[in-house]
C-alpha cells in the first residue's frame, strides 16, 4: 500500500516464512528478507541466515542495531527492576523485624516491670508488718520467721 509516494506499508504473513527461508539470499526480495528476519531474529538456530541477510541489507542491519539496544535496555531494565526488588524484600525483612523485636521489648519489660513491682510493694509490706512486730516487742528471730527478712534488715529498721 503506497502513501504518497514517500512511504509503502508491506502486508507480511510471517507463517508463510518458513518456505521463503529456505531460499539463498540473494535471491529474496526485500520484503521476503525481512519478513525472514521478522519471523527468525530471536531464533538461535537460524542465527547464520539472520546474519547473512543483516549483512545483505543495510536496512535490516539497522533494525537490527536498534533492536539490539532495546533488548540491552529491557535487559538492563529488568536487572534494576530485579535490584529494586530485593531492596524493597530487605526493607520489608527489617521493617518486619524491628516491629517484631520492639513488640517483644515491650512484652519483657512490661513483664519485668510488674514482676520488680510487685516485688518492691511485697518488700515495702513486710517492711512495714515487721516494723509494726518491732514496735510490739517481738523478737527479732520471730520478726525474720514471720517476715522472711533477714537480721540485718530487721536491725535496720
Amino acid at each position: 500500500m503506497s502513501l504518497g509516494g514517500k512511504t509503502t506499508i508491506i502486508t507480511v504473513e510471517l507463517s508463510k516464512a518458513d518456505r521463503i527461508a529456505s531460499k539463498p539470499v540473494m535471491e529474496m526480495s526485500s520484503a521476503e528478507r525481512w519478513s525472514v528476519f521478522f519471523r527468525y531474529v530471536t531464533d538461535r538456530e537460524k542465527r547464520e541466515l539472520i546474519n547473512e541477510i543483516v549483512e545483505y541489507e543495510e536496512g535490516i542491519a539497522m533494525a537490527s542495531e536498534v533492536l539490539l539496544t532495546v533488548s540491552r535496555d529491557e535487559a538492563e531494565r529488568a536487572v534494576l527492576d530485579h535490584e529494586y526488588k530485593n531492596a524493597l524484600d530487605m526493607q520489608s525483612l527489617l521493617v518486619g523485624a524491628k516491629r517484631e523485636g520492639i513488640a517483644e521489648g515491650w512484652e519483657e519489660g512490661l513483664a519485668e516491670g510488674i514482676a520488680e513491682g510487685r516485688e518492691e510493694g511485697y518488700g515495702q509490706a513486710r517492711e512495714e508488718t515487721a516494723r509494726k512486730m518491732k514496735e510490739m516487742g517481738l523478737s527479732s528471730e520471730q520478726i525474720m520467721y514471720a517476715t522472711g527478712l533477714s537480721l540485718t534488715d530487721i536491725e535496720q529498721l
